[in-house]
């Protein structure tokens, strides 16, 4: 196993395909070395975890409610019971109009990614499609060694 990857298959691949389907030793480490090499390479990278993200469209594009947890101190008589809802802008598309005229595009490095249902994998297949500067990256499982392969193969691989 070479001591230094230069990176340039990934950052190929990941320009060819747009979204990539990545396996990394659990240990953790070799996910921080590609994400150096994206940003050497004029990238901006955005880290999210899949867990509890909903609906991945509106999270994603669209200006969407949340409720923060109340830990215990409730407005009773004055708001709702649960809470008030927030509105917060789009994560990739908030991303997106703020990169510089320089940069590449954004990278969204997801993990936690085996969460993900089919259906999901497929949106950010068809959103880098949609979104040609933005490039996606999830993490989908572990391997004794850092591997990729696109997301819209794996997902033909499972069907």
């Amino acid at each position: 196993m070479p001591l230094i990857t230069t990176g340039k298959a990934f950052i190929r691949d990941l320009e060819k395909e747009g979204a990539l389907a990545v396996y990394a030793p659990l240990e953790g480490g070799f996910e921080g070395r590609y994400q150096r090499r994206l940003r050497a390479h004029g990238y901006h990278t955005y880290n999210l975890t899949a867990r509890g993200l909903g609906d991945l469209s509106a999270y994603l594009m669209n200006v969407h409610g949340i409720r923060p947890p109340h830990l215990g101190k409730k407005n009773i008589g004055r708001e709702a019971a649960v809470g008030d809802v927030y509105f917060i802008p789009p994560i990739v598309g908030y991303q997106l109009e703020i990169l510089p005229p320089q940069s590449k595009g954004l990278v969204l490095w997801i993990i936690e990614g085996f969460v993900f249902s089919r259906q999901e994998k497929q949106y950010l297949v068809d959103l880098t499609r949609q979104q040609p500067r933005l490039k996606v990256v999830v993490e989908v499982g572990g391997e004794r060694f850092f591997r990729w392969e696109s997301l819209a193969q794996s997902l033909q691989m499972a069907a």
